[in-house]
């Protein structure tokens, strides 16, 4: 009698789903946005054009999907570093503004990939959305992490602000030349700035 053999299995949807993400930032990486199309990414992913389609509403929907992951796995990231750094207030502040200058954060893939997004924020409404979307979520998880710190409630907001723009900075400097100072260095200034908006928040 003969044995019956087993169905091809196929890969889940979502894992298929994810794998055209993977494969967008890779190319937005290596090519940037005006060198990445669908052939590229289902070349890189090894699926068809059409299997893009089935998930995605072209392109540009799927470049969007891949912006709002990156910038997940990036809030997922900072988030995880507060959390780990115990109950102490000060020290899920300080570990959430200093991740951002270790990987996975400062990665140079992923600032290329994040030079191809902000290179949309103008002429992509999808992705200027997002783009404010994710600037709005991380500055309120900072917000959340700044309470209690002794902040007038009317001074929040403008330190949260402050200090993203200084972390970005920081970031961005890093990203592009990891020479020119150190995780410990970039750590150490954002901190300084930290007591220095905790003690002047008005800088009056």
């Amino acid at each position: 009698m003969a044995t019956k053999r087993p169905a091809a299995t196929r890969e889940a949807p979502d894992v298929r789903r994810q794998a055209l993400i993977d494969a967008t930032a890779a190319c937005l990486a290596e090519r940037g946005a005006a060198g990445t199309s669908v052939r590229t990414i289902c070349q890189r992913a090894g699926v068809s054009p059409g299997l893009l389609r089935h998930y995605f509403d072209g392109i540009d929907a799927l470049i969007a999907e891949t912006y709002r992951a990156t910038a997940a796995r990036v809030s997922a990231t900072l988030g995880a570093a507060a959390a780990d750094a115990g109950a102490d207030p000060r020290a899920r502040l300080i570990a959430f503004i200093t991740a951002s200058f270790r990987p996975p954060v400062s990665d140079a893939s992923l600032l290329a990939t994040w030079l191809a997004f902000w290179s949309l924020v103008k002429t992509d409404p999808a992705i200027a959305a997002i783009h404010a979307e994710t600037y709005r979520d991380n500055r309120a998880a900072l917000e959340s992490l700044l309470a209690g710190h002794g902040l007038p409630a009317a001074r929040v907001r403008p330190v949260a602000i402050a200090l993203t723009a200084l972390v970005d900075g920081l970031w961005l400097e890093r990203s592009l030349d990891p020479a020119s100072f150190t995780p410990e260095e970039a750590g150490a200034m954002a901190v300084r700035w930290l007591d220095t908006l905790l003690e002047r928040p008005g800088f009056d």
